[in-house]
């Protein structure tokens, strides 16, 4: 397994990969009549966060184990905002000033039917967050919520979003996440994976690609062959 690099110049990456759950309109409204039935009883009013821990993270190239006895991976493309100085209760008119650039990030997991709680065995194995190849500035883009996504397996495109249709555009978001937790410089936080996803098997090549950003590429492998 590839292991990542942390010294994405001119930034260092601190370890802290923060996601956001159903930050996309088609997403939520996916749920139906489920978000208001127990476990959620409404729609989410606030960030519904989850983190991807260190373990989770590796670099361009890598090598990234299917686990044993689980068909195939979900292959989440995000964009991830590289925070540049610390980001405390900061407004939304602000928030962009807190960013140092910008990053590919796949963000994979077992495949799963709850949004509630997510497993930390479905979501944090080892390599499960592949991310770079490198930070761009944020001057590098005009919008960051208006940019092409892409997943491609085995050079073919499966998945095509952009990272509008956002509930939370990413100065929204982080100024709502920074108004309960502060984020630090070199954390990362991802403004959300859209809707259909693609679930790939073991021996197959993917590619994230964020317009303005290049793509990120990694190899699904079985557990044995990691």
């Amino acid at each position: 397994m590839s292991v990542l690099s942390f010294d994405f110049a001119p930034w260092r990456l601190s370890g802290t990969v923060v996601g956001a759950l159903l930050n996309h309109h088609p997403a939520l409204a996916a749920l139906g009549d489920a978000v208001n039935a127990a476990p959620y009883k409404a729609p989410p009013k606030a960030p519904v966060l989850y983190v991807k821990p260190r373990n989770t993270q590796v670099g361009e190239g890598a090598r990234v184990a299917v686990p044993a006895g689980v068909p195939e991976l979900e292959v989440g493309a995000a964009l991830g905002l590289v925070i540049g100085q610390s980001a405390c209760r900061v407004r939304e008119d602000e928030a962009l000033a807190h960013v140092a650039g910008l990053v590919i990030v796949a963000d994979l997991s077992v495949p799963h039917a709850s949004f509630y709680r997510p497993s930390v065995r479905l979501k944090a194995r080892d390599g499960f967050c592949p991310i770079g190849p490198r930070v761009w500035p944020l001057s590098t883009v005009k919008d960051v919520d208006a940019l092409t996504v892409r997943v491609a397996v085995d050079g073919r495109t499966v998945h095509e979003t952009n990272t509008g249709e956002r509930v939370r555009g990413a100065a929204k978001l982080l100024a709502d996440v920074s108004g309960f937790m502060t984020l630090a410089p070199g954390d990362v936080l991802l403004t959300g994976v859209a809707a259909g996803a693609p679930r790939v098997a073991a021996r197959h090549a993917v590619s994230v690609a964020i317009e303005g950003l290049g793509a990120l590429s990694f190899e699904l492998v079985p557990e044995e062959a990691a």
